[in-house]
């Protein structure tokens, strides 16, 4: 597999690549100059189970926030820059774990240099990203538009501008908001580059379509054996983003250990709350540290049955209840205590 194939790159601890586990990244919407507000929005997804972190850079404060904020955070950091080289230099003074930059930003040959220099005199990891809607014009007429030949030769290109200074510490990031474009372009480069990749699909979306586009072309990168990091970019709470790639990871077999929630579509045999039901259940089950799959059921008349897959499971009827446990009915209960019943189970399950 591609991903077997990949350098290893540490990133605060974190190592990738090599066939390291695929970690889940996401990017922090608070202002970094808010040490407070950004550690602690940090924290939350690392319970949630984010790997990585990503935090804006856009002024010298935010740059000098860094320090601070990684005082107070368990998971790597990696400074996000647009344009200013100076602040990159900033953020790595500051402790930053990576770097993210596209070469083709930061200007001239001279100041690409500085950063990496900088870079290089640390030991900080390089993430060379570029994406669709930022691509050189001379690739655009090349290629006669936007595609996935010329986001891997924009790629390839800046990596190798890196490369020739002396440096060779980078993860590469090529992002569209076209999934079968993004698919395409990480089927190319993975047979010309053993630099890890940060894959995802770039301005994905909303909850609803930022998620059935990520995993769509993520689970399709991914099930080829390519990718090291991912990210679901979704509009939305950066929360969302995590639980969403864990879902992904677990569904192709590439993460395992969380809870998780199946649940049955409603029909006209649904007498109670399911929809709200399953999602208090997803909620609910977020922060128990176990392997198990946990059903949902809308109708105790076939309850039973459907969750016979699952571990555990809870269905209703008119005003009550049953919990299952491994295919048998254990108890049956009202229905307002149906969420507690479940929560107990797990709490002290053996």
């Amino acid at each position: 597999m591609y991903r077997d194939n990949t350098k290893k790159v540490n990133i605060g601890g974190r190592v990738i690549g090599g066939g390291s586990p695929v970690a889940i990244q996401s990017m922090t919407n608070t202002k970094t100059e808010d040490v407070a507000a950004t550690a602690a929005q940090i924290n939350a997804l690392s319970k949630a189970g984010c790997d990585i972190i990503r935090c804006a850079v856009p002024t010298r404060e935010a740059a000098a926030a860094l320090s601070e904020i990684k005082k107070q955070i368990d998971i790597p950091l990696v400074a996000d820059i647009h344009f200013d080289y100076k602040l990159a230099i900033a953020a790595m003074e500051s402790g930053a774990d990576k770097i993210r930059i596209n070469p083709g930003n930061i200007g001239s040959v001279d100041r690409i240099r500085s950063v990496v220099d900088c870079a290089k005199e640390r030991n900080i990891p390089i993430r060379v990203g570029v994406n669709s809607g930022s691509l050189e014009e001379n690739l655009v007429e090349k290629y006669h538009g936007v595609t996935a030949q010329a986001l891997v030769e924009s790629a390839l290109d800046k990596a190798h501008l890196i490369e020739d200074m002396g440096y060779d510490n980078l993860v590469i990031s090529i992002k569209s908001a076209d999934v079968m474009m993004c698919v395409h372009a990480h089927e190319l480069i993975a047979d010309k580059t053993d630099h890890p990749l940060h894959v995802g699909i770039t301005e994905s979306g909303t909850i609803i379509s930022g998620n059935i586009k990520s995993a769509l072309g993520l689970g399709i990168i991914l099930n080829q054996g390519i990718g090291d990091t991912i990210r679901v970019s979704l509009t939305g709470d950066p929360l969302e983003e995590v639980k969403s790639a864990k879902i992904i990871l677990r569904t192709l077999g590439l993460r395992k250990g969380g809870i998780e929630v199946v649940s049955c579509p409603t029909c006209g045999r649904t007498k109670i709350d399911l929809i709200g039901l399953a999602n208090k259940v997803e909620n609910m089950v977020a922060d128990i540290p176990l392997d198990l799959k946990v059903a949902v059921m809308g109708c105790i008349v076939n309850g039973p049955g459907e969750a016979k897959e699952a571990d555990i499971g809870i269905a209703g009827g008119k005003g009550e209840g049953i919990l299952i446990k491994k295919g048998q009915v254990i108890k049956k209960v009202p229905e307002d205590e149906l969420l507690d019943t479940l929560r107990e189970e797990l709490l002290h399950w053996k």
